[in-house]
């Protein structure tokens, strides 16, 4: 019997205890429960930006799609300021320049120069800006074709 009461006993505990920790929790300050952020560097003066996207194109037909990963190093604390709020101008100036680029330059049947794609986002990146200083760091090129 007492063996019993025992069980009985650790086992009521055994189910108070979490619930118990669990009210203490719900009594922490809102603070203390922050998100994680997924940071892709720990430098301050890295700024990423969302890969962009041009098609491939061979007459009035589709043949895929052409993607561009880039991000941008700004140490100047300054002019970093200056790129978050001019971030869409200067998405958007990207986009149009790769889409001249892949509609002149870009062909299915060889790999897009890399060079070229840097050096022409670079000089985007300095003319929106309007003074050098963000140092345009390409990430990724990728082509996906249709089959």
């Amino acid at each position: 019997m007492r063996k019993a009461l025992l069980l009985a006993s650790l086992a009521l505990f055994g189910l108070a205890a979490p619930a118990a920790a669990a009210g203490a929790d719900g009594d922490a300050k809102p603070e203390a429960k922050k998100p994680a952020v997924h940071k892709i560097t720990q430098s301050e003066s890295y700024l990423m930006i969302d890969p962009i996207y041009t098609s491939i194109m061979d007459g009035d037909q589709p043949l895929g799609l052409l993607m561009v990963g880039i991000g941008l190093d700004v140490p100047n604390a300054e002019l970093r300021q200056k790129v978050d709020h001019d971030m869409p101008t200067l998405r958007d100036a990207y986009v149009r320049s790769l889409m001249i680029f892949t509609a002149t330059s870009v062909r299915y049947w060889r790999q897009p120069d890399v060079t070229e794609i840097a050096d022409r986002l670079q000089r985007v990146t300095d003319r929106v800006l309007g003074r050098p200083g963000a140092r345009l760091l390409l990430a990724q090129v990728a082509m996906r074709l249709k089959k």
